[in-house]
């Protein structure tokens, strides 16, 4: 049972990043601008999260530390994902070519900068984890769930699935969803009606990026202990995840957590004893999330149904 407990808080760990990351991917491609740039967000957004808690660890701590953390993982992101926006929406460059162009920017910075502030010159920026909730009171002594969910866990758990929650309310049951989903189909139109195609345009890459920042912070706290500007390939992790779950909040849940599960037997295949018996070698397991990746689109990508004005810069005078 040990094991069985073990296994379903770290598919959280490992699935709850995923889930932020393609629910932030989604807005934007939901909007008209394809993000590819979300593993360079999420190190930027991880990098200025974790520094703030190297500096800030020796006179605060707790959650407190973690939510500050957050507010500024999250406005990071933002402001690094405006440079896509800029260069998508108002200069209307090749969406892919901007996003790998963020995509090779972010670990540089990340590296120089750490290696530029911190008096040792590396560019390790190492941090004391002091956010695990050992327990949540009262929800954390029901039998099999509390163990399941509320034990060794984190508030960026709850925190993604929050989100979850309200992305679905923002997409379906508001104005702003709808026309964000306007301009993603047919931004013509939407454009026709009165709504500012480039405003929404800009609003869900904002959001992407605030959402990317956030990712890669929930992504480093519960699995390490330092940051060396890199989240694994989570962004593009994250991008599969998105596409998989067909730009709908809910399915990306799902494909989140079959992912999540797949580098959780990656990662932990060593303390599964049925997995550490066998005479599998341990890199065919660290392959696993990204062969389940391959298989997975290759037999989803005929049925992908993205929005259709997606990658295509919207120029107002044109039809």
């Amino acid at each position: 049972m040990d094991i069985l407990y073990l296994v379903a808080q770290q598919t959280m760990f490992f699935s709850i990043p995923l889930l932020i990351v393609a629910l932030g991917g989604m807005f934007t491609e939901r909007g008209g601008v394809t993000n590819i740039a979300l593993d360079g967000v999420m190190i930027i957004g991880a990098f200025a999260g974790i520094f703030f808690i190297n500096q800030m660890g020796q006179t605060m701590s707790g959650q407190l530390l973690l939510i500050l953390a957050i507010l500024i993982s999250v406005s990071i992101g933002i402001v690094f994902s405006l440079l896509l926006a800029y260069s998508a929406i108002n200069l209307k460059s090749d969406q892919i070519i901007g996003g790998t162009a963020l995509n090779m920017l972010a670990p540089a910075l990340a590296i120089y900068v750490a290696r530029t502030i911190q008096e040792n010159g590396v560019q390790q920026i190492q941090f004391i984890n002091s956010f695990r909730i050992f327990s949540v009171p009262v929800l954390g002594d029901i039998p099999v769930i509390g163990n399941l969910f509320f034990k060794n866990a984190y508030l960026t758990t709850y925190i993604g699935l929050a989100i979850l929650v309200i992305s679905v309310v923002i997409l379906y049951k508001t104005k702003f969803g709808l026309r964000l989903r306007a301009c993603g189909e047919h931004p013509h139109a939407a454009d026709s009606v009165g709504i500012n195609v480039y405003k929404m345009r800009y609003a869900g890459v904002m959001i992407s990026g605030g959402l990317a920042g956030l990712g890669g912070l929930v992504f480093i706290i519960p699995t390490s202990t330092n940051f060396n500007a890199t989240v694994s390939g989570y962004g593009f992790l994250a991008l599969a995840v998105m596409i998989f779950g067909q730009w709908r909040p809910i399915k990306i849940l799902l494909a989140a957590f079959f992912f999540g599960l797949m580098k959780t037997v990656a990662s932990a295949y060593s303390v599964i004893p049925i997995l550490a018996t066998s005479a599998i070698p341990g890199d065919v397991y660290k392959m696993i999330p990204f062969i389940a990746t391959l298989i997975v689109l290759a037999f989803s990508s005929k049925s992908s149904q993205a929005p259709k004005a997606v990658a295509i810069p919207y120029d107002k005078g044109s039809r």
